[in-house]
């Protein structure tokens, strides 16, 4: 049944449900991040902070494709309801986890049906909108997208100081349950001839076992490096069976990814620039707030909410894009418009130096989210169109599965470059100072140091070493405190930021001379400058 078949009431009160369906699953994917330190301080579970974001991310990204396709053949309202319960009540289990391995397989499980949701819930729009209407919501929605992005990392800190970590997944249950009920009464099920013999099974199975082991090992390469046997195995692996998954979609008769799409000059762009804009997307997300922190010198708190021009960005392109879409007919320019737009967004990001200011770096996320919020609708809908609908639920899928893959890229690759270059050179810049030999030796790092994680290591070691050097008995300075360092030269701040030549010479600044502090201050100040 589409639009024109029904009222307009029962029209707005599905696309409301349509709408909390997504605002449920985009929500989820940024308001737990904020909890996150509330979350492993009591669960005791810092060693296994990154599986809880990793066991979400890998399994919604393998469940999308075959969600697609399963809609395609059955119907779309069983997948959408399946999918808010499943994550409703997981949600709920995430929420009563006791220790951060029960927390992993939930949150596991809850982004298998948040995988379901996004597959969902944008091919729902191409069953009940005609290509004009449609193209107007699918920018309305991105910029839902958009705003549960911006308003996820507010109200998880809202909710964790005020209710506690335990309503941050609990907060759900209440959408889902709305969501579902206007779901369950207004959206019209249209039943399919297909069977249970029609699943591609064998396709599925390929599908995720070579997807899981992949994106597992992306995930760890700013820990392992990418020459580890953790890495190159999975990876290795992964890829030799996702060649066979291409093997099997040749011969069967209902593939989950029919590999004749790839011959659509629409879909193979549409997929080519989604898995670009993820990539875009999830690097600035996730790497410019070490920007605002370590080269402009921004508190962690403020440097989350920096973030939200970008977010604001894409919601009023998106919106701008779909009333543009209804009113050209040819929209090929307008495509390569957002593409273009993002690539100045990042390249003026990549040129901040010490130098820049907050606003020049805030500007660039506006340009990267304006980018961001034009192609997304914009593609989607070339792809929707451009395809029979029996395959609306594959291409639609398909897109937001290669703009999760980008994303796992980006997170992989840049991380991976920050930290090669992060280690050597702050190992360089620490053999420079005028610091006492235990420092130095605490910070040495193992030769080809890849990881991030031993970088923290070998600077908890510092810390761990500082403190009983500087309060040991003898360490006077010249007020005769214990921990006083002004008169052993030691640095009072030390600035990691690069140079705006590009260097990266590290900043040591002396405290100028002031009151005499008072008693503990000194040993406070010196941890931090080692």
């Amino acid at each position: 049944m589409t639009a024109a078949e029904m009222s307009r009431r029962r029209l707005v009160l599905v696309t409301v449900g349509v709408m909390l369906a997504l605002l449920l699953a985009a929500l989820d994917q940024t308001i737990v991040g904020t909890a996150m330190p509330r979350i492993i301080a009591d669960l005791n579970g810092f060693d296994k902070y990154a599986w809880v974001t990793t066991a979400y991310l890998v399994t919604s990204t393998v469940t999308v494709p075959i969600a697609g396709k399963l809609g395609d053949l059955f119907g779309r309202k069983p997948f959408v309801l399946v999918g808010m319960a499943g994550f409703m009540v997981f949600s709920w289990a995430c929420g009563f986890s006791q220790d951060m391995n029960q927390l992993i397989v939930f949150r596991a499980v809850q982004g298998l049906f948040g995988g379901v949701l996004f597959a969902s819930v944008f091919t729902l729009l191409a069953d009940i909108f005609p290509p004009k209407t449609r193209a107007r919501m699918q920018g309305v929605f991105g910029g839902v997208f958009g705003l549960a992005s911006v308003i996820g990392p507010a109200a998880g800190g809202f909710i964790t100081d005020n209710w506690g970590w335990r309503w941050v997944f609990y907060v759900n249950i209440p959408v889902g349950v709305l969501g579902m009920a206007l779901l369950v009464a207004f959206l019209p099920y249209v039943r399919s001839k297909a069977s249970w013999r029609d699943i591609d099974f064998a396709g599925a199975f390929l599908m995720i076992a070579g997807l899981v082991p992949i994106m597992i090992s992306l995930s760890n390469t700013s820990t392992y490096g990418w020459t580890s046997w953790q890495t190159l195995v999975p990876l290795i692996g992964g890829v030799l069976l996702l060649v066979a998954f291409v093997v099997v979609e040749h011969f069967e008769r209902e593939p989950i990814v029919p590999l004749s799409l790839f011959k659509n000059r629409a879909f193979t762009v549409s997929v080519i620039v989604g898995m670009l804009s993820g990539f875009g997307m999830f690097g600035a997300i996730i790497f410019t707030p070490l920007v605002f922190q370590g080269v402009l010198g921004v508190s962690a708190t403020n440097s989350g909410t920096l973030i939200t021009p970008m977010m604001i960005g894409l919601i009023g392109a998106s919106i701008l894009s779909g009333q543009l879409m209804v009113r050209i007919k040819n929209y090929k320019w307008l495509g390569t418009l957002g593409a273009g737009v993002m690539a100045v967004g990042v390249y003026v990001l990549s040129e901040v130096t010490t130098h820049s200011t907050q606003l020049e770096v805030t500007s660039s996320l506006v340009i990267i989210g304006a980018g961001l919020g034009i192609t997304f609708p914009l593609y989607l809908n070339a792809v929707q169109s451009a395809v029979d609908r029996r395959f609306l639920g594959v291409v639609s899928s398909n897109m937001q599965f290669f703009r999760n893959v980008g994303g796992t890229l980006a997170t992989a690759i840049f991380g991976s470059i920050l930290a090669n270059r992060l280690g050597p050179n702050i190992q360089t810049q620490i053999d420079k100072l005028n610091l006492p030999a235990q420092f130095k030796a605490n910070f040495k790092l193992p030769a080809g140091t890849g990881g991030a994680q031993q970088i923290f290591d070998a600077g908890a070691r510092v810390a761990a070493g500082a403190l009983p050097a500087l309060l040991r008995p003898g360490h006077r300075g010249r007020e005769g405190r214990p921990g006083d360092h002004h008169a052993r030269g030691l640095p009072d701040r030390a600035d990691l930021r690069p140079d705006h030549d590009g260097g990266d010479r590290l900043h040591a600044q002396r405290a100028p001379a002031r009151r005499p502090p008072a008693a503990g201050d000194g040993a406070g100040r010196g941890v931090a400058g080692a």
